[in-house]
């Protein structure tokens, strides 16, 4: 994952998430906006097996410790036997490693981890040579175990434990308050109410016959709202079609101040809607303690990248559902609906109103197409050097003078007004200004009612909201009509709006003290790892050596879940932070709009305040990691804390450190990648390299962009895309210094407490299973339309890349599978 900033999810990023059924692992979170996806995971200590283990303060038995008592009472009589029958069965491999006798671990959790590697690794293996194609070697058994849903774009190891995350949710909403607490009676009233909470929003979500009765009625509420701020002319008494404002009158209307626009702006920005622009309050990079307004290009105009405003078929089936979804609502709000009337115009025959609506379609399509051309590339727009812009209110007002940033600031603040603020992309705003200027008023209100339209509307249930469900669909590879369960949406919704609450529930069931030192411990381990690192990188200068390793023990771990802001704990701060969001059993698409007008109010409460650097971006049952280089920091949800990921410290400890700690170490490799090493040990956007190690690092980065430009997939055209290495630089590096820093940290455990062979696996070395726990996590499939969707945007290389490419650039995993050639393909720590 790249650099995380906090701020709070929007409905934008949300519907982005529903259609897009991926998490997005080690993905990056900023410029005000979150880019994490929804993501969830098993239970923790479901490799535990050993006979001494007791329960944990973590409260009742979970799945997997009921699974443990059942396995010690009836099986571990026959696991003896069963190891008997594994070894039979185990694929020879011609590239044994193993030294000597080594004891064999029969623990039932060994038993079950030993079980998922065999299952995963190829059973041809004895013929594949790991050296050549590590992905086959470790993945395809997964392969053959594992087939894309209908409803999925994508899968991979994160995505099962997702699913087992969001099943142990599922039980928790759908139980009552007795069953879903830890231990009932230590309970507080305020812990029940807030429990009811979750729970009334979870049967708001699910109860589709009341959605489905209300139809599109909602979300007209919001668009008779915004036509009030931003009213176009309809002209019912004529047979004419509505006149395109001359320039004047568009000057007239777009005028320096709080206009229409600015209002109908403002009002978006006040439910979670981007439109033109995106604003946010985050750290200040180059005063991570202080927080600024920051102003930036939407992360998407219309479509999810600009490369699809190029492609014919793609936008062919766009405008076509454009125009079906905004008939469709005009016609169920009827004739004397004001939202974008003049789209009715009386019939030729005089039979009546009838809906005209592809001209005004092609110029919304087009419109958004100059907005996407004019916004900053993926790797531009998360390049500190070039988006960290501070200007003026002044400066910012003079870029942009049809939409007033100064009120748009104000109106979210009462009244702040900052010395500065930061423009992503100055040359942006002055393109918007361009745009507006020659684009009449229809198509702009047009583009606001379709941005509204693609946030909200995925929160009804409405004949005239099909179209835009089967287009992502299709954009994604899935089946056009296919429809994701609805329990699983709705226990994504409830994280995604009252994460904290839920996450207090999950850890319970699902974490313990014992994982989150155990945690601690990975993670030190690594930093002492990567210090060693620091200290033999002799293309560095002794002083920026001395300054990054004392930014490594300056970097803040934070394991599990937070415990300050807020302490999620504590049932009085939990109920204290959700005040503002308002839930009814009854009003699922207003509880939504509370749960986004409530993330906004609370973003903007930041302005012209100290930065809070005990804040988490992500919930506790997250699976994924970040790096936040504002605040030198590093975290771990409880999420991504479970096997095949994260086990006891009593199974053989390689295989943690093969995939959380490469995971950790990854995190950690972002404080020194492209973009991590602009900030110094405090968090500060600085120039702390000096100019020889800044080009001794470019001259080794620059290699990582032609070895993963290399890796294709198939394009739309049937022809080779390949991977953009330099939108993927940060994640391609912090992949190679994660699995290095991993393997020594083990590697040094290992010689203080040796670990033992696992059943059925003792013709591997345990260098060797180090390296398969880490490809295991990567292994997964995805649909062509989504592979191409995620080239085009992702900063993560494809997953099969990330094995691979991962390996080609580790030493340490070349000799452990005796390779003919040893030396690293790209390496920099």
């Amino acid at each position: 994952m790249a650099e995380a900033r906090q701020a709070g999810v929007s409905p934008e990023d949300a519907a982005a998430t529903l259609e897009d059924g991926r998490n997005t692992i080690l993905g990056p979170k900023k410029n005000g906006k979150s880019r994490v996806q929804d993501s969830e995971s098993a239970p923790l200590l479901q490799g535990v097996a050993a006979p001494e283990y007791q329960d944990s303060e973590a409260g009742s038995p979970s799945l997997q410790r009921r699974l443990v008592c059942f396995l010690k009472q009836s099986v571990i009589w026959t696991l003896e036997n069963l190891v008997i029958v594994v070894l039979a069965l185990i694929h020879h491999t011609d590239r044994p490693i193993v030294q000597g006798p080594t004891p064999v671990c029969t623990t039932a959790g060994c038993v079950l981890a030993a079980s998922e590697l065999l299952h995963n690794i190829s059973p041809d293996v004895s013929n594949i040579d790991p050296c050549d194609d590590f992905r086959t070697y470790v993945c395809e058994g997964w392969d053959m175990r594992h087939d894309l849903r209908n409803d999925q774009s994508d899968v991979f190891t994160g995505t099962i434990m997702n699913e087992d995350s969001q099943i142990l949710l599922r039980h928790v909403l759908e139980s009552p308050f007795s069953k879903a607490v830890a231990h009932v009676a230590d309970a507080s009233a305020v812990d029940q109410e807030n429990f009811e909470k979750i729970q009334q929003a979870y049967k708001a979500c699910v109860d589709e016959s009341s959605i489905k009765e209300r139809a599109s009625t909602p979300l007209l509420q919001i668009l008779y709202k915004l036509e009030e701020i931003f009213p176009v002319e309809r002209p019912h008494q004529t047979q004419q079609s509505f006149p395109k404002m001359d320039l004047h009158y568009q000057k007239g209307f777009l005028y320096t101040g709080e206009t229409e626009l600015s209002n109908a702006i403002s009002y978006l920005m006040s439910i979670g809607v981007d439109a033109m622009v995106s604003m946010g309050v985050d750290a200040d990079d180059k005063d991570p303690d202080s927080t600024i307004v920051m102003v930036m290009a939407p992360w998407r105009p219309g479509l999810s990248s600009k490369e699809y405003y190029s492609d014919p078929e793609v936008i062919r089936m766009y405008k076509s559902t454009i125009g079906q979804v905004l008939e469709g609502l005009l016609r169920e709000a009827g004739p004397n609906t004001t939202i974008l009337g003049y789209w009715w115009t009386q019939g030729v025959t005089g039979s009546g109103l009838v809906i005209e609506s592809e001209d005004l379609v092609d110029s919304l399509v087009d419109f958004e197409k100059q907005l996407a051309e004019a916004s900053p590339d993926p790797e531009d727009a998360q390049d500190v050097t070039k988006y960290y812009n501070p200007l003026t209110l002044e400066a910012a007002r003079a870029l942009l003078p049809q939409v007033s940033i100064p009120y748009l600031i104000s109106s979210r603040t009462s009244g702040f007004s900052p010395e500065k603020i930061i423009v992503g992309s100055p040359s942006y705003l002055k393109a918007v200004s361009a745009i507006l200027s020659r684009t009449n008023k229809q198509t702009i209100q047009a583009y606001l009612v379709w941005k509204t339209v693609q946030v909200f509307g995925i929160y009804i249930e409405s004949e005239a909201i099909k179209p835009l469900q089967r287009f992502n669909n299709q954009l994604g590879g899935k089946d056009p009509e296919v429809k994701e369960e609805r329990w699983r949406t709705c226990v994504k919704h409830v994280d995604r709006g009252l994460g904290w609450i839920l996450s207090k529930f999950y850890i319970e069931k699902a974490f313990s003290r014992e994982a989150k030192d155990f945690g601690d411990l990975i993670v030190s381990d690594i930093k002492d790892q990567f210090i060693k690192k620091l200290g033999a990188a002799e293309w560095m200068s002794p002083e920026v050596r001395q300054l990054g390793i004392n930014k490594v023990h300056n970097i803040v771990q934070k394991i599990g879940y937070p415990t300050v802001s807020p302490d999620i704990r504590n049932p009085k701060m939990l109920q204290d932070f959700y005040e503002t969001v308002h839930i009814n059993e009854t009003a699922f698409f207003e509880n939504t709009i509370s749960i986004a007008m409530a993330g906004v109010e609370r973003e903007w409460a930041k302005a012209g305040r100290p930065t809070n650097r005990d804040e988490w971006g992500m919930t506790a049952s997250t699976v994924n990691a970040y790096y936040n280089p504002a605040g030198n920091e590093i975290v771990f949800p409880a999420g991504i804390m479970q096997s095949p990921v994260f086990y006891d410290p009593k199974i053989p400890q390689y295989l943690s450190y093969g995939a959380f700690g490469s995971v950790s170490g990854h995190e950690l490799s972002h404080a020194f990648d492209s973009s991590g090493r602009h900030y110094d040990e405090r968090g500060n956007f600085t120039g702390w390299w000096d100019n020889s190690t800044i080009q001794a690092f470019k001259d080794r980065a620059e290699c990582f962009v032609d070895q993963y430009h290399n890796y294709t997939i198939p394009g739309p055209d049937g022809r080779p895309l390949h991977v953009n290495g330099r939108l993927t630089l940060g994640e391609n590096i912090a992949d190679a210094g994660g699995v290095t820093a991993a393997f020594q940290a083990w590697k040094a455990r290992e010689a203080a407490d040796p670990s033992g062979m696992l059943p059925g696996l003792q013709n591997f070395s345990k260098e060797q299973l180090f390296f398969i726990s880490y490809g295991n996590w990567w292994c997964g499939k995805t649909r062509k339309e989504q592979a191409i969707n995620r080239v085009y945007t992702d900063p993560h290389s494809p997953n099969y890349a990330r094995i691979i490419g991962t390996m080609a650039n580790s030493r340490e995993f070349k000799e452990s599978f005796q390779c003919k050639e040893k030396e690293p393909v790209c390496e920099l720590w």
